[in-house]
C-alpha cells in the first residue's frame, strides 16, 4: 500500500484529503505544517507528499527544497490558493513535480496522485527485461540482439511504460496523463504517432509485440 503525507495547516481540508485517499486505497498520514511534516519524513517513508503552500513555521516552497537538497526525491503535489504564474514557476523550480489550485477537486487529486506514484515506479525500476531485450531507464536505449538503439525521451518512456505491464492494457488517455503529463496540451493522436513509430523500430523484434485493441487502448504482450 503506497504511503502519502498530507502537510495542510487546514484541519478541516487535511481530514478531507486523508479520508478520500484512504478510501482509494491509500495509507494518508496528515502533518499540520511543513515542520511537522519534516520531523515525519525523518522517521518514516512516503511514497508521495501532498503538500500546500501557504503554512505556518515552513511553507510548501521551503518544504520541497530541503527535501531536495537533502537528496530526497520523494514526488511532490503542490495545493495553493495561488494560481499566478509566478507562483506555479516558484514551486516547480523548488522541485515540486506537480501542481493544483485550491478548490481541489478531491477526484482530480487521485488521478493526479497515480500519475505520479506511476511515474516514480518507473523511474525507480530503472530497468525492463522481456526476453532477450532489455530497457535501461537511465540511458533509454533498448538492447536487443542486434544491437543497442537510444531512443526519443517520449517512445522509450512510452515503451518502458507498457513494458513494465505486460498484457495490461493502457487507454490512450493514461498514456498521455503517465508520459506527457496531466497538464499536457498534446493531443491524444500523439500517442497514436508515437506507437506507430515503436512498431516500425521493432517490427522485427522476436521478444515482443505492441498491440492495439481497438477502441480501447494499447498492451506490449510476450511471445
Amino acid at each position: 500500500m503506497f504511503k502519502i503525507l498530507i502537510a495542510e495547516d487546514d484541519r478541516e481540508l487535511r481530514l478531507l484529503f486523508q479520508r478520500v485517499l484512504t478510501r482509494n486505497g491509500y495509507s494518508a498520514v496528515g502533518a499540520a505544517d511543513g515542520s511537522e511534516a519534516l520531523d515525519l519524513i525523518d522517521k518514516e517513508y512516503f511514497d508521495l507528499i501532498i503538500s500546500d503552500v501557504m503554512m505556518p513555521k515552513v511553507d510548501g516552497y521551503e518544504l520541497v527544497r530541503s527535501l531536495r537538497e537533502a537528496g530526497i526525491t520523494t514526488p511532490v503535489l503542490m495545493i495553493t490558493a495561488k494560481d499566478a504564474y509566478d507562483d506555479m514557476r516558484e514551486g516547480f523550480a523548488s522541485g515540486t513535480d506537480d501542481y493544483m489550485v485550491k478548490p481541489v477537486n478531491v477526484n482530480e487529486m487521485v488521478l493526479r496522485v497515480g500519475a505520479l506514484l506511476r511515474r516514480a515506479q518507473m523511474i525507480n525500476d530503472r530497468r525492463q527485461v522481456i526476453g532477450n531485450t532489455v530497457l535501461e531507464y537511465d540511458s533509454m536505449t533498448v538492447t536487443t540482439g542486434e544491437g543497442s538503439v537510444q531512443l526519443p525521451q517520449k517512445e522509450f518512456m512510452l515503451l518502458y511504460k507498457m513494458a513494465s505491464y505486460p498484457g495490461k492494457i493502457f487507454t490512450k488517455q493514461q498514456l498521455m496523463d503517465d508520459i506527457w503529463g496531466y497538464e499536457s496540451d498534446a493531443e491524444a493522436h500523439t500517442v497514436e504517432v508515437h506507437i506507430g513509430r515503436l512498431r516500425d523500430r521493432f517490427r522485427d523484434n522476436p521478444d515482443f509485440r505492441i498491440v492495439t485493441m481497438r477502441g480501447v487502448g494499447y498492451k506490449v504482450v510476450k511471445l
